[in-house]
């Protein structure tokens, strides 16, 4: 079941950035509770995100219309969203869409991994 939540999440855009909320590492975690209940944790790109109403509404909605599961979704801010949380797919898909690597970029521009 978890692969098939996957699958929705892929299919649901962050309306700002237009790359999916799984690609994008909105998705921290997915657990299962039964063959009908779910539960997802998420994070924002940013705390101020004026879409924190909108997304999750979108998951429960979409969940429940193409696989009659209903999902809990909390909003997480700890560990903050950084684009490391991306998958490769959303990367590649970010780079397409707006022409430069987010993660690379990021980590030119922060700490990380410099060391």
């Amino acid at each position: 079941m978890k692969n098939k939540i996957i699958e929705v999440l892929e299919t649901i855009m962050d309306p700002e950035i237009g790359i999916d909320v799984y690609n994008l590492g909105l998705i921290y975690d997915i657990q299962i509770i039964d063959d009908n209940k779910a539960k997802i944790s998420m994070g924002l790109t940013t705390m101020f995100c004026p879409l924190a109403a909108t997304i999750p509404l979108m998951i429960i909605d979409q969940l429940k219309e193409k696989l009659n599961v209903d999902v809990d979704v909390d909003i997480v801010y700890d560990p903050p969203w950084t684009p490391l949380r991306m998958t490769e797919k959303g990367r590649a898909m970010f780079k397409e869409r707006f022409g430069y690597d987010i993660v690379e970029m990021y980590k030119q521009t922060t700490q990380v991994d410099k060391e």
